[in-house]
């Protein structure tokens, strides 16, 4: 019998150069790989169910990437619904009263740079608010006779009205709205909430879009607004279609009945566990078994979420669904109730759509470009509100409204006058959620056009959002590139002033 020892010496002397080679360098590439696991801490026990996040407590499950996770501490919110008022509503119209304004209609505003728009070659005068203000509730808040039915509810509302950006550009304004930086490529809030919070619906999306249904579009920069960015793709917003099938691809193929595609997708997820098994690390592929699951789950639940059909009348009439002027908006803000009571932990509704006109962008005509958007949208978010409460569903499902940026307090000449971009202020509110009602933050100068007192970036709006959440923003990071990435990059303070 051959002792081992000249066995294992005879089988590395028949090795070939390149096959000892290859041997070396594969042995060196998992030592190297071993340190990184540790170091991120993937080489426990649990390594083969649990992907820890820097910075991520719960971490990321491999089985269920978007199984339900626990707060950074108790929460206030479990769910956020989103109105994007997209186009960049005018602060000095809508929430934000200026009696000074008024008073200095048709003069200049002293040291104003033309730049400051996106169309320097129309600067026009100071320009009152065609609108007349209000006060309403029991704090006393201003509001437009834009909103005669969201006027109704301001003592719900904390409003900010001191809010800045950092571009006059729809595409980056958005983008740096969407995702906390004015580039694309980057994840958006939605994305973030779902990976730091998962979701607590099994058989719906965590994140869910729905755009303007009449024609106009969808916001500049298109997807990129509620895309997954770097992190596994299964954070990514789910995009309702406005017309035809709500989710395209999710109806089982002619020819194959429930317990053929059981049967695929269960060959499939075994063969996709057993690589997962051996490279635990591969997160883009738990995302990928988890979305075919969630498909496959959806095939039954998504129509029954979306069918508000069965919604009593009176439910209907108060979205507005009786009113063809703002049916539309009605039905997806119905729809949003209806996915957040499923356990959908964030949904987003764009008014307004692609170019100018077709969006709350009131380069021309700001009087009829913003009564116009305003029909459409008062009844339903006011129904919506009305609805979450009654339901007491308010108390944990944070409501926001906000555009890209605001308008400036001068008029874009035209034969009926605008309003151009305005970075340097925007107003929006929170409703819910454990946001203080009837309070209102910030302010502007006496003309609406630049945020003086207590100026708030979206790093700050978005704080304070996954604050409410339950979630230390500076706590939430993804390693990508080699270095730790969070939603408010290494800015950010939440606001405590608005929080209940």
């Amino acid at each position: 019998m051959i002792p081992r020892h000249h066995k294992v010496m005879s089988e590395a002397m028949s090795l070939s150069r390149r096959e000892m080679l290859a041997r070396c360098g594969g042995g060196l590439g998992l030592l190297g790989l071993a340190g990184l696991l540790a170091d991120e801490g993937l080489l426990s026990s649990a390594a083969a169910a649990t992907i820890a996040g820097p910075g991520q407590g719960s971490g990321l499950n491999a089985r269920d990437p978007m199984a339900p996770k626990p707060s950074h501490f108790p929460a206030r919110a479990k769910a956020v619904i989103w109105l994007f008022i997209n186009g960049g509503p005018s602060q000095v119209d809508t929430w934000d009263y200026k009696p000074e304004l008024e008073k200095r209609h048709g003069k200049n505003l002293p040291g104003f740079d033309k730049q400051t728009g996106f169309f320097p070659e129309n600067v026009g005068a100071l320009m009152k608010s065609p609108f007349k203000f209000a006060q309403h509730g029991q704090c006393g808040k201003w509001a437009s006779e834009l909103f005669p039915h969201m006027a109704q509810h301001v003592d719900k509302m904390a409003f900010i009205h001191s809010g800045y950006t950092k571009s006059n550009n729809h595409s980056p304004a958005l983008y740096m709205m969407s995702s906390g930086t004015t580039r694309m490529g980057f994840p958006s809030v939605g994305s973030w909430v779902s990976y730091g919070l998962g979701s607590e619906s099994r058989d719906l999306p965590g994140f869910v879009v729905m755009s303007d249904p009449k024609g106009r579009g969808l916001p500049k920069g298109n997807a990129n607004n509620w895309s997954a960015g770097f992190l596994p793709g299964v954070y990514q917003g789910t995009y309702l279609n406005p017309k035809g099938a709500p989710i395209a691809n999710l109806a089982r193929p002619a020819g194959m009945n429930d317990s053929q595609q059981r049967a695929q997708l269960d060959l499939l997820a075994r063969l996709n566990r057993q690589h997962l098994d051996e490279h635990p690390a591969e997160r883009e592929l738990a995302a990928r078994i988890e979305s075919f699951e969630l498909a496959y789950r959806m095939q039954m639940s998504a129509p029954e979420a979306i069918n508000i059909d069965s919604e009593p009348q009176h439910i209907q009439q108060l979205y507005g669904l009786d009113d063809p002027g703002c049916a539309h908006f009605g039905r997806q803000c119905l729809t949003a109730r209806r996915m957040v009571e499923r356990g959908v932990r964030f949904v987003q509704i764009y008014s307004g759509g692609m170019d100018n006109q077709l969006s709350w962008d009131g380069h021309i005509d700001i009087q009829g470009n913003h009564s116009g958007f305003a029909k459409e949208t008062d009844r339903p978010i006011a129904g919506l509100l009305a609805d979450l409460q009654q339901r007491g569903l308010l108390d944990d499902t944070l409501v926001i409204w906000a555009g890209e940026f605001g308008r400036l307090p001068i008029a874009q000449k035209a034969a009926k006058p605008g309003r151009d971009h305005n970075p340097h202020a925007f107003t929006c509110w929170l409703a819910g959620g454990g946001a203080k009602g009837g309070v209102s933050y910030g302010e502007t100068d006496e003309v609406g056009f630049k945020s003086v007192v207590d100026k708030v970036s979206v790093n700050d709006l978005h704080a304070t959002i996954l604050h409410l959440l339950g979630i230390d923003h500076t706590r939430l990071t993804y390693r990508y590139s080699g270095r730790d990435f969070r939603l408010t990059d290494v800015a950010g303070n939440v606001i405590e002033k608005i929080v209940a």
